[in-house]
C-alpha cells in the first residue's frame, strides 16, 4: 500500500513573517552587544529614531559666532538638571553644581580679584576627585588675599556647567597676571556620566554623539596646523606667540581631556596657560 505524506508547503507570507523574526534577532543581539560594551550610547540615536544631530562640523558662520559669544557662556550656574540629575547630589537641598567660594575684592597696588568658584555636589569618590582638583582655585584665591604684595595681581575665576543628553559637564576658566609676568589663562573642565556613574572621556563622547572620530581628529589637525601658520606669519612681524607642536600626542583624541559640552556646541579646548605663562587658546567647535 502506498502512503502519500502531506506535502509541508510554506507560503510567501510564513517567509516573510520567518524573515522579519530573523532580522529581529540579528538586531537584538547587535543591541545586547554595543549595550553591554558601550552602555553610555543611546539606542533611539544608535537605530536612527532621533535623526536630528546637534553636533558635527559646524560652517565657518556659525563657528565664528560661537566663538565670538564663548564668553557668554560663564554664567557661574548650571542649566538643565533633571530627576536623574536630582538623584545623585549628595545635599539634596542644592543644585548639582553650585557656586561654593565666590569674592570680589580689590586692594589697591596689591590686588584685583573676582572669583567663582563651583562644587560638584555628586556623591561618589569622582565628585570627589574632581571638587579636589577644583581647590587649586581656591588655594590661589587665598594665596593672593593673604600676600602683603602681589604686585597688582590680577585674578579672575568664573564657571559654567551643563547637563545634556545626561552628561553634566563642568568648565573653569581662570584669568592670571602677576607682576610683569605674562597673562596666564586657565581652563580646566570636569564631565560627568550620570547614567553610568563615571568620568567620560572626549573619545566616549564622540561616539555616544555618532561623530565620526577620523573626521574629527582631522579638523583638530588641520586647526592646530593653522593657528601654527599664523604664529610663525607674526613672529616675522616681530610678534612673539605660543609656537605649537604640531606633531605632539597631545592633539590626538585620546589624549585631549579639556572639552565642554553645551546644549549646542561641543568644544575641544587646547588652554596652552595650563602649563605655560600664556594666554594662547586653540579651540575645535563640533
Amino acid at each position: 500500500m502506498n502512503v502519500t505524506l502531506p506535502e509541508n508547503k510554506i507560503n510567501k507570507k510564513q517567509i516573510i513573517l520567518y524573515s522579519v523574526i530573523a532580522v529581529i534577532c540579528i538586531i537584538s543581539v547587535i543591541i545586547a552587544f554595543y549595550v553591554q560594551f558601550y552602555a553610555r550610547i543611546d539606542i533611539g540615536k544608535m537605530m536612527g529614531i532621533d535623526s536630528e544631530l546637534v553636533y558635527g562640523k559646524k560652517t565657518g558662520e556659525e563657528t565664528e559666532e560661537l566663538e565670538m559669544n564663548f564668553d557668554d557662556l560663564f554664567t557661574n550656574s548650571i542649566e538643565g538638571e533633571n530627576d536623574l540629575s536630582n538623584s545623585k547630589r549628595k545635599d539634596q537641598e542644592r543644585p548639582i553644581v553650585y557656586t561654593e567660594t565666590e569674592k570680589k575684592e580689590a586692594k589697591v597696588n596689591n590686588y584685583d580679584l573676582e572669583v567663582h568658584i563651583p562644587y560638584i555636589n555628586i556623591d561618589s569618590e569622582i565628585a570627589d576627585e574632581y571638587n579636589n582638583e577644583i581647590q587649586t582655585f581656591v588655594e590661589k584665591t587665598n594665596e593672593i588675599l593673604n600676600a602683603e604684595n602681589n604686585n597688582n595681581a590680577i585674578y579672575t575665576v568664573e564657571y559654567v556647567a551643563t547637563i545634556q543628553n545626561d552628561i553634566l559637564s563642568v568648565m573653569i576658566r581662570s584669568n592670571l597676571k602677576e607682576g610683569s609676568s605674562a597673562q596666564r589663562l586657565i581652563i580646566e573642565t570636569y564631565n560627568y556620566d550620570l547614567r553610568n556613574n563615571k568620568k567620560i572621556s572626549l573619545e566616549e563622547l564622540l561616539k555616544v554623539e555618532r561623530l565620526n572620530i577620523n573626521d574629527v581628529q582631522s579638523q583638530i589637525n588641520e586647526t592646530i596646523e593653522t593657528e601654527q601658520r599664523r604664529v610663525e606669519d607674526l613672529e616675522k612681524l616681530g610678534y612673539t606667540r605660543y609656537n605649537r607642536d604640531t606633531s605632539s600626542d597631545m592633539y590626538k583624541i585620546e589624549n585631549s581631556d579639556v572639552f565642554y559640552m553645551s546644549p549646542t556646541a561641543i568644544y575641544i579646548l587646547y588652554p596652552y596657560g595650563n602649563e605655560n605663562l600664556t594666554n594662547d587658546l586653540d579651540m575645535i567647535i563640533l
